[in-house]
């Protein structure tokens, strides 16, 4: 493909923002992934309103725009881009676009993006398992030690020990994606 996006997972981590207690994509980094402009991206949509309810997709708020440029640190440049409140796309919307926007890329693009989605709430189902599963066995040890007391700083070492596996630090990720004609590999 001479005319595919690389695009990496980190790139669209990035990407993703919560916006209503939802993970979300903006209609214009969509549109830059896919390698469209942002108006047609949402020219397709509008022509297909029926495939984006209301949880596909929504715009934002005046208020969600500015609380998202703040959080966000848009520079001046990117601020300029923003002139109309934008779309903002849950995991079924950026699912859903692959339908409107039918070129190669914007499937391949759709395809990894819709990966990432799926592995992030996979790793954060397992965590969550996992946390709750040590947060009942230390209530059951330190209940069991409440008389002995001895133990006490121990366990709580290996907790906080197992808890920091939990978050480890950050390695850089592996570059998925394409290359375009004359792109060495890395």
């Amino acid at each position: 493909m001479s005319n595919s996006i690389e695009i990496t997972d980190e790139t669209v981590i990035r990407k993703i923002y919560h916006i209503r207690g939802k993970k979300i994509m903006l209609d214009r980094d969509l549109a830059e992934m896919y390698g469209v402009e942002t108006r047609v991206l949402n020219q397709s949509v509008k022509r297909n309103e029926r495939r984006f309810p209301a949880d596909f997709m929504f715009q934002l708020t005046p208020q969600e725009l500015e609380d998202w440029k703040s959080q966000n640190a848009t520079t001046n440049k990117e601020r300029i881009g923003l002139r109309k409140l934008p779309n903002a796309f849950t995991e079924q919307g950026v699912a859903m676009l692959s339908s409107v926007l039918n070129s190669e890329t914007a499937i391949d693009v759709n395809i990894q993006i819709i990966r990432i989605f799926t592995r992030m709430r996979e790793v954060l189902l397992a965590h969550k398992d996992i946390l709750l599963k040590m947060e009942q066995l230390e209530k059951t040890v330190l209940q069991q030690n409440e008389k002995t007391n001895k133990h006490e700083e121990e366990i709580q070492l290996i907790f906080n020990a197992l808890k920091q596996l939990l978050n480890p630090p950050q390695e850089p990720r592996k570059r998925v994606g394409f290359k375009t004609s004359g792109q060495q590999e890395e």
